[in-house]
């Protein structure tokens, strides 16, 4: 079947079109500045044995999410750039969704009655749920009669139990407010810890993986059995590790400080948490970790710094997540800078000489692949796995509609 993938945000729509008998790609694109002057559009159609791979990029006006779907469609369908018939052959649409709250432990077919479950998650995630339902609203507008399936970035960490999941505040928050940690890129995280699994030859029901998920925003997961068992993120993507423009943990009466010195609100203490802190605020510099590494290796010596900070915040996670799993049997970087960052993985790798591993800085000459980089005595494997979130989203909408 044909599993049209799609990742809204408040102002963008990223999209792939996946044949789930082969799981190739047969198209691929995003609309960005929908809702705003300048949008533009990029479609790549894959190569085949007919054709070779062809892209399109445009600059279109796009109001909203349902006229970005139908340039997708007309992408899709286009004669020259299209990939499929007509609408009639796309037979599934998978929607990635930030939020799913205590509602959704594993993907869902999309009713009225799932919308509305995700309306009340609205909270818990302002900036991603709303940007997530529009995208389903549009596509049911246009598409009504194929099936959707809502993929959630939480339903993965849905499994870590109480003693991990609760903060150390009054119980009644978490009775009201369901405060509690949620943890997120579980798609990733749960695509590349079993990818693990399948590169080691072990069981992924006895195997005890540690994900690095490290991006622009970054997280890391304890995976043991088959089930996450504690990750990074929190209520929100703000809390664990400090990111491209994130803190990360910190020690919340610092909010209030700041706040009392620099006459802030506790909104715009929150924006400067998101957006202005990091490695970008941390570095003086910028939250692009190649930036990061040129001005080190010319002498700047805060960007080193903030490398180290950052790559030894990494290490402690995986140590901590060691213990909470008495063991580790892997541990597996992953996103755009574990798949793609050498000097990253080597100091995170440095620290990890305990575990009776570390990474080879000869197989660390890799980028963007599968690879294992531990050093060949070791006891326990490093790998870079790539993630697809694109393609976990297809095999669980498959899943979900029993195909």
């Amino acid at each position: 079947m044909k599993v049209l993938i799609i990742n809204c945000g408040s102002s963008s729509l990223k999209y792939q079109l996946i044949d789930s008998e082969t799981e190739k790609v047969l198209a691929k694109g995003l609309c960005e500045r929908i809702g705003i002057e300048g949008g533009m559009l990029s479609h790549t159609a894959s190569e085949t044995p007919e054709r070779e791979a062809r892209k399109i990029e445009k600059a279109v006006e796009m109001p909203d999410h349902v006229k970005a779907v139908e340039l997708v469609i007309e992408c899709l369908t286009d004669k020259e750039y299209g990939v499929i018939g007509s609408l009639e052959d796309i037979d599934a649409v998978g929607h990635r969704l930030v939020h799913g709250g205590e509602r959704f432990s594993e993907a869902t077919l999309i009713t009225d009655e799932v919308i509305k479950a995700i309306e009340e998650c609205n909270d818990l995630a302002p900036l991603h749920n709303p940007a997530n339902l529009t995208g389903i609203r549009s596509c049911r507008q246009l598409m009504p009669e194929v099936p959707m399936v809502g993929v959630f970035d939480t339903a993965f960490h849905q499994t870590m139990p109480k003693k991990a999941y609760l903060y150390g505040i009054p119980y009644e928050y978490y009775e009201k407010y369901k405060i509690r940690r949620y943890g997120f890129h579980g798609t990733s995280h749960s695509y590349v810890s079993k990818r693990a699994a399948e590169i080691l030859h072990k069981n992924y029901q006895d195997f005890k993986v540690i994900v690095c998920h490290l991006g622009n925003g970054a997280s890391v997961s304890a995976v043991k059995n088959g089930q996450c068992v504690d990750t990074s993120m929190g209520l929100t993507p703000l809390e664990g590790l400090f990111m491209g423009t994130r803190s990360g943990d910190l020690d919340p009466a610092i909010l209030e400080f700041i706040c009392n010195k620099e006459n802030l609100s506790i909104s715009e203490m929150l924006t400067i948490l998101n957006k202005k802190s990091g490695v970008l605020g941390l570095s003086k510099l910028s939250s692009d970790f190649r930036d990061l590494i040129a001005a080190a290796n010319d002498g700047n010596e805060l960007a080193r710094t903030t490398l180290e900070a950052y790559s030894y915040r990494v290490a402690k996670y995986i140590g901590a997540y060691t213990a909470a799993m008495n063991g580790v049997d892997a541990i597996v970087f992953t996103a755009g800078i574990g798949e793609n960052n050498s000097d990253v993985r080597q100091l995170v790798g440095d620290y990890l000489s305990y575990l009776g591993t570390g990474v080879d800085r000869s197989k660390n000459d890799v980028r963007g692949k599968e690879a294992v980089i531990s050093y060949d005595e070791a006891r326990i494997p490093i790998l870079i796995v790539p993630t697809n979130e694109e393609l976990a989203i297809a095999r669980e909408t498959v899943k979900v509609l029993g195909r």
